[in-house]
């Protein structure tokens, strides 16, 4: 046996010459596939490369990588080395910040690196199911009431609201978080000293329109401060 069973690096053979450039090129191939990164996997042609960086070859592959598709290629010492994805292989695609996992001779996609807005569950035809994270911060808080426009999304599936108090507000005794018609639907008479928070959890609620988030003054109206917020929430996405 000249090479290893999974991942084909050269062996060194008995009584062999010039043995560092079969131990070089054994790790020449380890530094390009241990923790793998992909600068990108939507080329299908070479670009300009820099020393070390690797690429996941996409399908009508042309000129240095014609008939590639699929495979991974790295730019090593000045030429393109070729590498034939196994079972279990996972990569991080650092233009699309996401993971991947080579599984039943397709790539497939396993999730983002800790995103606001994530994929969890894929299908064939392009329909995802996101899970989202959506902030903003209002601040120099006035007058009677402050609103996130439009920062929960159309079609959106709201599980919380959350909320802290990340400059002390005075003026106001306390506030509510909510929605026009239901100005405590994600907490009412709120902390108004710095740090202050809260988790407006609801039951599972639909937004059929990109929908504003009202913070509202009680006991006086604002005069400053500033309230952190976060919108939790599922996203469906239509087949492409």
């Amino acid at each position: 046996m000249s090479d290893t069973h999974r991942l084909a690096l050269p062996l060194l053979a008995a009584a062999q010459a010039q043995k560092h450039v079969t131990h070089n090129e054994a790790l020449t191939a380890l530094d390009a596939l241990v923790h793998l990164t992909f600068v990108t996997r939507s080329l299908s042609a070479p670009p300009v490369a820099g020393e070390g960086a690797a690429y996941l070859i996409a399908s009508g592959a042309t000129s240095a990588w014609s008939g590639r598709d699929g495979e991974i290629a790295a730019w090593q010492n000045g030429a393109w080395s070729f590498f034939t994805p196994v079972d279990g292989m996972m990569a991080f695609v650092a233009d699309e910040q996401i993971q991947i996992v080579y599984s039943s001779s397709a790539w497939q996609r396993t999730g983002a690196a800790l995103a606001s807005d994530m994929v969890v569950a894929q299908g064939t035809g392009g329909a995802e199911s996101r899970h989202q994270v959506i902030e903003t911060e209002l601040t120099g808080l006035m007058g009677s009431s402050a609103t996130a426009a439009a920062l929960i999304p159309d079609r959106a599936v709201v599980f919380c609201v959350s909320s802290r108090t990340s400059t002390a507000i005075s003026g106001a005794a306390s506030y509510d978080c909510g929605i026009s018609g239901e100005i405590n639907k994600f907490g009412g008479s709120l902390g108004v000293a710095q740090g202050a928070s809260n988790l407006g959890v609801i039951g599972p609620t639909a937004f059929y329109a990109p929908t504003d988030v009202v913070l509202t003054a009680n006991g006086g109206a604002f005069s400053t401060g500033a309230v952190k917020l976060a919108v939790h929430c599922f996203l469906p996405v239509a087949p492409a």
